[in-house]
């Protein structure tokens, strides 16, 4: 049974940082594609980033390009975003997500796009004030 469990999110000031995690289990960590979304109330859920399956592919979307980085720990199958820079303009829920299917590449479009990805986890919320 996949399972992504999201932690790291709270409430920080404009200008401040915050490190998610998201803990994966269920499925063969190291071979899948992963990715960070976000959901704002009565918006659309959005790509933030995607990482490839050896790390060493990633593309962010251009809202969040030089502020956020995606990494990940194949050992630990944990993945990350650490966030800085924030604005209120970042305040949404964020999900982790998998594709458990095997994929050796991915364009931008695929990689941030939600029909890319067949699981989800619970999201872990995030607040920036002003």
């Amino acid at each position: 049974q996949v399972q992504l469990v999201e932690s790291g999110g709270g409430s920080v000031q404009a200008g401040g940082s915050l490190r998610l995690s998201c803990a994966a289990s269920g499925f063969t960590y190291s071979v899948n594609w992963l990715g960070w979304f976000r959901q704002a109330p009565g918006k659309e859920r959005e790509g933030v980033a995607a990482i490839s399956p050896g790390g060493t592919g990633t593309y962010y979307a251009d809202s969040v390009k030089g502020r956020f980085t995606i990494s990940r720990d194949n050992a630990k199958n944990t993945l990350y975003l650490q966030m800085n820079s924030l604005t209120p303009e970042d305040t949404a829920m964020y999900y982790c997500a998998a594709n458990t299917r095997v994929w050796s590449s991915m364009t931008a479009f695929q990689a941030l796009g939600v029909k890319t990805y067949n699981y989800f986890g619970q999201g872990t919320q995030v607040t920036v004030s002003s």
